[in-house]
């Protein structure tokens, strides 16, 4: 079977397509109280805060690069290279050059307060600014391999997965929610996960699995939000298999429930019309 011609529910990748607008809010908020803390920050890099805070942005940029001249290494270099990179990220839609400055903090300290957020930032913008999945995946491991603390829940690994998903390779995106399951089970991935893995099999055509999979999901996560959508999928294996009477039954339970209203229409019309031919 063609697995790019099915009839699938659409993907439920929990996507962070708003992670622009929720780094920005937490970043300011961090600078909220590091502006409280002003007594305790270089004057200079303080100047450079406020600069940005306030909108001006050209300007903070020019105080960060005073910063720099004066402070070539060390702490206070990095936290501005950081900045930097926030400011052309943020503010000014630059990725390209924001890459630059959160490499070069990358490259200064490796176990600095700001390595693991500008790598994170460089996985990030290689994924949905750039849309360089392969690089993205690249630089996802990256966290994995390189701050083993920081992915206790699994985020990154997801997002490996995920990238898999969009770039067609099922089977590589079974492979990689498999590692996630197995390395971190009380991810707050998991149950996202296991409904994926559901998904997958159906499209790879492996229905057996996907109801065998299933059955296990509604034992562990009998009130899971996922609940409708998996009927579909399980559903739509009855019908490939031919099992029209059963499929029909479990499509019209979905009627009023299911997300997608006119596929639904759609798929039981269409065993409807199966079914008056056998007849």
């Amino acid at each position: 079977m063609d697995v790019t011609s099915q009839t699938c529910p659409a993907p439920i990748w929990s996507n962070p397509a708003g992670w622009n607008n929720l780094s920005v809010g937490i970043f300011f908020l961090g600078w909220i109280f590091l502006v409280s803390c002003s007594e305790q920050m270089d004057p200079l890099l303080q100047k450079a805060n406020e600069e940005w805070i306030q909108g001006r942005n050209h300007s903070a940029i020019e105080i960060f690069n005073e910063v720099l001249k004066e402070h070539p290494s060390g702490p206070l270099a990095e936290e501005a290279l950081f900045r930097l990179g926030e400011i052309h990220h943020f503010s000014l839609n630059s990725s390209s050059r924001s890459l630059v400055y959160f490499q070069e903090v990358r490259q200064m300290n490796r176990s600095g307060e700001f390595s693991y957020p500008a790598q994170k930032y460089i996985a990030e913008i290689a994924e949905f600014g750039l849309k360089d999945y392969d690089q993205a995946i690249i630089e996802y491991q990256n966290l994995i391999n390189h701050y083993p603390g920081k992915n206790d829940t699994g985020d990154h690994q997801y997002r490996i997965a995920s990238i898999y998903y969009k770039k067609l390779n099922y089977e590589q995106a079974l492979v990689e929610l498999e590692i996630l399951l197995e390395n971190y089970p009380k991810s707050s991935w998991a149950e996202e996960s296991k409904f994926k893995i559901i998904e997958i099999l159906y499209t790879l055509s492996r229905c057996p699995e996907a109801r065998e999979q299933y059955r296990h999901f509604n034992l562990e996560y009998s009130e899971s939000r996922f609940k409708e959508d998996m009927d579909f999928i399980v559903a739509s294996c009855l019908e490939e298999e031919g099992h029209l009477q059963e499929a029909y039954n479990r499509f019209k339970v979905l009627e009023g429930h299911y997300i997608y209203p006119a596929i639904l229409k759609m798929k039981l019309v269409g065993i409807e019309k199966r079914m008056k031919k056998k007849h």
